[in-house]
């Protein structure tokens, strides 16, 4: 086995263990943090069911966004849309034998990363154009989009302008689930690919991409706008309010 097969392997096992440990340190930080306020954003449910349908049409919809701001909209869901297509279709690489939703989503996938990098590169541009977001825009934000946009193209590139072993790949990435260490292509674009996927996995965790699991936890989303009927009560101040009832 060649060294730099041993390499990626132990690249992205590093990768997997920091994005894991270090997305489960930050979604319990989330569901620990106080709300001592009831600050949901109105118009908001008076019911659990209706904070959960919200929460839904939220992820799905991206709601809030298409009401504050509809073009900006059109490119965040070109991106995320895009972004799942791509995901499902790279399930061939980890399955075997392949679902067959898996292998329905194969063309659609390639539409997919042209609209993941379509919809980046016009988030990109607002970062660029609004005044108001470029003044607020540090340079972490910049990066982490050229991360992503980088990993759009050179995916689309092994598709239409470098090809590379797609059997070999598979053997790799079962290889890496089950501990049997197969050998890598050695083609530069892929290994390029590989790489920038694996600083992804490796920044996920410490990046403002965390917004993805933050949604479930914000407390602007997630509260029951009943604070006349229920008096709201953070846990950690619940014995200081009993104890100055008493």
């Amino acid at each position: 086995m060649s060294l730099l097969t041993v390499l990626y392997v132990l690249l992205f096992y590093a990768a997997a263990v920091i994005f894991v440990v270090g997305l489960g340190r930050k979604i319990w930080q989330f569901a620990t943090v106080p709300a001592p306020l009831k600050i949901p954003t109105t118009p908001a449910p008076t019911t659990r069911g209706g904070v959960a349908l919200r929460i839904a049409r939220e992820v799905a919809l991206f709601e809030s966004l298409f009401k504050s701001n509809r073009w900006i909209w059109v490119f965040a869901v070109l991106f995320h849309a895009g972004l799942l297509l791509v995901v499902v279709r790279h399930l061939r690489y980890f399955t075997e034998p392949v679902w067959g939703v898996v292998t329905l989503a194969q063309p659609f996938g390639i539409y997919g990363g042209m609209a993941m990098v379509v919809g980046l590169l016009g988030l990109w541009a607002r970062r660029a154009v609004v005044d108001r977001v470029r003044y607020i825009s540090s340079p972490s934000d910049h990066l982490m989009l050229a991360l992503l946009v980088a990993i759009g193209a050179t995916g689309l590139g092994m598709k239409y302008v470098l090809h590379t072993d797609i059997v070999q790949i598979k053997a790799f990435t079962l290889g890496l689930l089950y501990f049997d260490w197969r050998p890598l292509p050695g083609d530069p674009l892929l290994l390029l690919h590989l790489g920038l996927v694996a600083l992804l996995m490796i920044v996920f965790p410490f990046s403002k991409l965390l917004h993805a699991p933050g949604v479930f936890f914000s407390p602007s989303r997630n509260m029951v706008d009943n604070p006349r009927e229920t008096r709201h009560v953070a846990p950690w101040a619940a014995p200081l309010d009993a104890a100055r009832d008493r």
